[in-house]
């Protein structure tokens, strides 16, 4: 009998043969938004590990929309063929991939964080950002420009433009990113969006940007793929934004053609005191797939087998995905499925090392 982790899941016409996701990882590790050896590797490692679902970091769709200089992007279509190369590799072990598509928002311009990071100067290639009041994220971060009409409505088209992108680079699925404190989510927070025209106040004018980009990137993407949205379920703080408001939220961008919600927390602002422990944000996922009626992915502190698949087989949520835990171990599908007395194909090539009866992956063909 299969364990419940790895059941196959179908969103639109990309069945997922398994519901271990790797979540988006920054690697700070381009140059003008290009992907390079290091993400071919970084990302072939983990289809090879046999993740069903694997997500490309974070990536802009300005360049001002960087979280630090050294962030991937995709925000021209010079970007496109070094991704092409890297949906090929993960196709052929068998995985789907897609893209975060991002706007950093107040917490950009800053230096990659290998050995501490801070704002850039000018001369380093520092840039204005934008936010949706003009409240910084905090005192050793950039004072933020208050988007106008006109910097919200090409936020938006950049969503969209960045969709068409990733369908061009042959990506399963994208995800549009409205959580830890960028862009989308700081708009949805009262405690970094003080508007008083009607992308501020109320829930409705909160949500209002976040629903235009999904409809904007549901348009632009095609209908057969599938659309998710990262979300902060909470920001941990009084007065920030709220489960009770995730709830809400998530059944608005269901029928508004979403197909699943990826359920995170935090990040809006530097002083929530957030009580991380195993398991501590799948509660958050749980009430939205029981009240939205929409799939959902529970992240936060999942490291054993045994605590994922009870996750899945409980209904807790549709997937699980992970990011440091596949930072220690490429492989931890294979092993878990070892762990789990679960059958699993292996690469071709690592036969030799897998258990007795293991048959090789079968790759997966392009949707295009």
């Amino acid at each position: 009998m299969s364990q419940p982790l790895f059941e196959p899941l179908k969103l639109r016409s990309i069945e997922f043969p398994n519901r271990i996701g790797v979540s988006p990882m920054c690697q700070y590790s381009s140059e003008d938004g290009f992907a390079n050896d290091w993400h071919l590797v970084h990302l072939g490692a983990r289809a090879q590990g046999g993740a069903g679902l694997i997500m490309m970091e974070a990536s802009a769709v300005l360049p001002e929309g960087r979280i630090s200089i050294g962030d991937h992007g995709i925000w021209k279509d010079e970007h496109i063929p070094f991704l092409q190369r890297i949906v090929k590799f993960v196709h052929s072990q068998g995985s789907h991939i897609g893209i975060q598509l991002a706007h950093a928002g107040r917490k950009a311009s800053m230096s990659v964080p290998f050995g501490g990071e801070r704002l850039l100067t000018s001369e380093e290639g520092g840039w204005q950002t934008v936010a949706p009041s003009a409240i910084p994220f905090s005192p050793s971060y950039s004072q933020p420009k208050a988007l106008d009409k006109a910097g919200i409505q090409q936020v938006v088209a950049a969503f969209a433009a960045a969709a068409r992108r990733a369908e061009r680079a042959g990506f399963d699925f994208v995800e549009i990113h409205s959580a830890h404190g960028y862009l989308l989510h700081e708009f949805l927070s009262p405690l970094s969006n003080q508007r008083t025209d009607e992308y501020g106040g109320s829930f409705e004018n909160r949500v209002r940007l976040l629903l235009e980009v999904t409809e904007a990137t549901r348009a632009a993407w095609p209908d057969h793929l599938p659309l998710l949205v990262r979300i902060s379920a909470t920001d941990w703080m009084e007065g920030g934004w709220s489960q009770q408001e995730s709830v809400q939220l998530a059944s608005l961008l269901r029928d508004g053609g979403v197909d699943l919600i990826d359920v995170s927390s935090g990040g809006l602002v530097p002083n929530a005191k957030i009580p991380a422990a195993p398991g501590f944000q799948v509660g958050f996922a749980e009430e939205i797939r029981r009240v939205a009626k929409i799939p959902v992915a529970a992240v936060g502190m999942i490291t054993e087998p045994d605590q994922a698949n009870e996750i899945v087989a409980s209904g807790k949520a549709d997937f699980v995905f992970m990011a440091r835990e596949f930072l220690r171990d490429p492989y931890w599908p294979l092993h878990a499925a070892e762990k789990l007395g679960q059958p699993m194909s292996w690469p071709m090539q690592y036969l030799r090392a897998a258990p007795h009866g293991s048959t090789p992956r079968p790759q997966i063909e392009s949707h295009s």
